[in-house]
């Protein structure tokens, strides 16, 4: 009953496209104690498009300036690693808290101290959803004492098209056949090639040993239903394993659904903040 009699937070979205848009309708829908008060998309006419199917009309900014005069305390990026880049220091420093999904953008070392500078200077949070992964809560708890972090992440090749990863490296999904590991590496250089793909390899690194030092593996399996990412940590502690297997998100399969249910828990309480449940 308590959080109900909470003034409900002023919310500003960047990125209209199918993750913007359920946290949208989650807020909406009263999901999340909020007040959605602008919107921003590059193309207008996704934002167009989302706030139709709202109930409560937030404003549509046409551009970064008119949704940070907006009135709002906390802005939800959903848009890109270069949205984060091109804005979210004036989204900190006009006074807002921030929510990101594109949390890859996070592994330029020198963006990243820069940006948690500025949100120590201006008092205000960061709020970093986990994404379709699980055990982050265990691998914070561990991270002075891992060893070894090895994410192994299995879609269908259809999910997969467009990363810039094919524009270096000749691999004919459509011909596949059978499972194959299309790239064996390390976190900082995966999110740069899957950036659509493996954002929960920069969450991991951040949450764990680091981007240099995670070990990615991207499989491609044209049997593959659904979106698994499997975790295997080793240290001084013992072994950690988790399996995720996701079924993709019904408006874009390169997302996972749990990315999107974390994304709006994450907002949820960044919203209510009375019950904090996890390391």
């Amino acid at each position: 009953m308590e959080s109900s009699k909470r003034e409900k937070r002023k919310v500003g979205l960047i990125g209209c496209g199918a993750i913007g848009s359920e946290i949208a309708v989650a807020i909406d829908s009263s999901r999340v104690n909020a007040e959605l008060v602008a919107v921003y998309d590059a193309c207008r006419e996704r934002a167009y498009t989302l706030v139709s199917r709202l109930n409560k009309r937030p404003m549509i900014a046409d551009s970064i300036e008119a949704l940070l005069a907006s009135d709002t305390e906390l802005i939800v990026e959903a848009a890109s690693q270069q949205a984060v880049k091109d804005y979210a220091r004036s989204i900190v420093e006009h006074g807002n808290d921030i929510m990101l999904m594109s949390v890859g953008a996070l592994l330029d070392d020198t963006f990243y101290a820069e940006l948690c500078s500025l949100l120590e200077r201006h008092g205000r949070r960061l709020y970093l959803p986990t994404g379709a992964i699980a055990g982050i809560d265990a691998i914070r708890s561990v991270k002075h004492m891992l060893k070894e972090v090895t994410l192994t992440t299995t879609k269908h090749p259809r999910a997969l098209t467009g990363a810039p990863f094919f524009k270096e490296h000749r691999v004919n999904l459509k011909g596949l056949k059978k499972a194959r590991v299309i790239y064996n590496g390390y976190a900082r250089e995966a999110v740069r090639l899957f950036p659509a793909n493996v954002n929960v390899a920069a969450i991991l690194s951040i949450a764990g040993i680091g981007a240099d030092k995670t070990k990615v593996k991207i499989v491609a399996d044209p049997r593959a239903r659904r979106n698994i990412h499997e975790i295997h940590a080793k240290g001084e502690f013992g072994e950690l394993y988790f399996k995720v297997s996701n079924v993709p998100s019904p408006s874009n399969p390169k997302t996972s659904y749990l990315a999107v249910l974390s994304a709006i828990e994450c907002l949820s309480r960044a919203c209510n903040g009375r019950v904090s449940i996890g390391t």
